[in-house]
């Protein structure tokens, strides 16, 4: 189906129960940099944004007992909870992959030019993969992160 890479990496969703403390293990020991934090209670999480050496992590806490978060570490714990791939044409790549068989768990366009969508992990062998494009689904295109001319 795919020609060549669908996209690149832009940054890598790790669930923890405290990002306050998880951070004293990425920025510490592995020696990641802050980039920025935001809190987003009626989605039920609170996200802290680093880099490490290039690659951004984003560790997700949840806010709220009704949080998606909290039913996954519940689950399965603290660690890896999704991939997210920044795709051209976002929304033209899923229609593809979806007619191609390809599961999807989720969509939304947030703007003409934001779209993300989410690959089931049952058809990605364990791994939830995030493929967009735009704010607020990349990390670093976050509209407080944007430098002024």
């Amino acid at each position: 189906m795919a020609k060549g890479p669908i996209g690149k990496l832009d940054h890598i969703g790790i669930a923890v129960k405290s990002v306050d403390e998880a951070r004293k293990f990425f920025e510490g020991v592995l020696g990641a940099e802050f980039l920025y934090e935001h809190d987003n209670p009626a989605a039920g999480y609170r996200i802290i944004e680093l880099d490490l050496a290039g690659t951004t992590l984003e560790l997700l806490e949840p806010a709220g007992e009704n949080s998606f978060l909290e039913k996954f570490l519940a689950e399965r714990g603290e660690g890896l909870h999704h991939l997210t791939l920044e795709v051209p044409d976002s929304k033209a790549r899923v229609a593809a992959m979806k007619d191609g068989g390809v599961r999807m768990v989720g969509e939304r366009e947030w703007s003409p030019s934001s779209y993300e969508a989410f690959i089931s992990p049952r058809a990605s062998h364990g791994v939830l993969i995030q493929l967009g494009s735009g704010y607020p689904t990349l990390a670093r295109t976050a509209e407080w992160e944007k430098k002024e001319d």
